[in-house]
């Protein structure tokens, strides 16, 4: 396949759009992630994505990822800590260009492509931006399918590989290497507590792994998938047609719920943003009742109290007038949404990732249903 590459402003902006609606609620800042790719098209490098079977075999690959909750912060608050500690401001524009560039130089090995972690509308364009300042393209693909809160739920950590050696790398200039490792979890406790200590986030840059091991491990497809998402969504603003069907068209999905949010809690705990959407029906859905679980992204559904659609399977919240994507960040008391849900990759529904994905990993007592067996109907 030849290459693919962002051309345009408008480009960027349905890129990013379709990037956040796979984000799942969570995915980071798409305002932040539109920034970073109008900034490299202004500088005139290439935003470009390639298909993981042009490269050769032994060519090496690295995944780069944001760590750290997506909860709101206040910045003057951080400002003042900060100050406390002599810094007075970033040191590096883009921290996961630097973080890519450290685990070369601590690996040794010249990496020829970048793998996304997840989709999300900060966590893709920040490592196709970022690769863009070396010229290394992203791959055509993810490792996930969707956004998840925790590395040990990527595909890799689901077949057994490790995240290290890994690089991590925060705005203020503090640069770490975690050489190895006791296990995948306390290397994502690690990350965390490193993104904590930075207050807000850290860029990090892993799983070092030759083309023959990384395609195994890929979910194909996901870059172009989310720029199709996103100007199918614009379309259908422009031709005047409801985005919410265009958004269940082009995703292949269902339309899980359509109301008015009445209720939006959360919590920063533990590098996670916790918490809940309550959604009154309307429409056919009146006189019922959505609630939407998440840490950072949407986990798990009840209509009525009653068990719905749960992780693995993709739930994502939209604008009933626009089909915009709506993060966790910004949802808020009366919002018009539309709840839409997707069949997670196939690789995501073995026994083994349900072991890290399903709803009793999250500290749920409710079975995992796949999406096509749980539809349900107002009536």
């Amino acid at each position: 396949m030849a290459k693919q590459v962002l051309k345009t402003y408008r480009d960027c902006e349905d890129f990013v759009r379709g990037c956040c609606f796979y984000g799942v609620g969570g995915g980071g800042n798409p305002v932040e992630g539109l920034k970073m790719l109008e900034e490299e098209l202004n500088a005139g490098r290439e935003l470009a994505w390639i298909d993981i079977g042009d490269l050769s075999d032994e060519d090496m690959t690295a995944c780069a990822w944001g760590m750290g909750s997506i909860a709101p912060r206040d910045p003057q608050e951080t400002g003042r800590k900060l100050s406390g500690l002599g810094i007075s401001g970033p040191r590096y524009d883009r921290n996961l260009a630097i973080a890519i560039q450290e685990l070369e130089h601590y690996s040794g090995a010249k990496i020829k492509l970048i793998i996304p972690m997840e989709p999300g509308g900060r966590n893709m364009p920040n490592p196709m931006s970022s690769g863009s300042r070396f010229g290394i393209p992203l791959a055509d693909g993810d490792y996930t399918g969707r956004a998840i809160p925790e590395i040990i739920q990527i595909v890799p950590c689901i077949a057994g590989y490790k995240p290290w050696p890994a690089t991590s790398v925060d705005p203020w200039g503090n640069v770490v290497v975690i050489r190895e490792s006791v296990t995948p979890p306390m290397t994502e406790r690690i990350g965390k507590h490193l993104a904590m200590a930075a207050f807000g986030t850290v860029g990090m840059a892993g799983f070092l792994l030759p083309v023959r091991e990384a395609r195994k491990h890929l979910v194909p497809g996901t870059v172009s998938r989310s720029l199709g998402m996103g100007r199918a969504i614009r379309q259908a603003r422009e031709a005047g047609r409801d985005p919410v069907e265009a958004v269940r068209e082009a995703s292949e999905g269902w339309v899980l719920f359509r109301g008015e949010i009445i209720g939006h809690d959360w919590e920063d705990r533990e590098g996670y943003m916790f918490g809940n959407n309550v959604i009154e029906g309307e429409g056919s859905f009146a006189g019922h009742r959505m609630k939407v679980w998440f840490k950072n992204e949407n986990h798990l559904t009840w209509i009525d109290d009653r068990p719905h659609v749960t992780s693995p399977d993709l739930i994502a919240l939209i604008h009933c007038e626009t089909g915009e994507p709506i993060t966790n960040t910004v949802a808020s008391v009366g919002m018009e949404v539309a709840v839409l849900g997707m069949k997670a990759p196939d690789v995501l529904r073995t026994p083994e990732a349900l072991s890290v994905l399903a709803p009793s990993f999250f500290g749920f007592s409710i079975p995992y249903n796949p999406i096509e067996k749980v539809i349900w109907s107002p009536g």
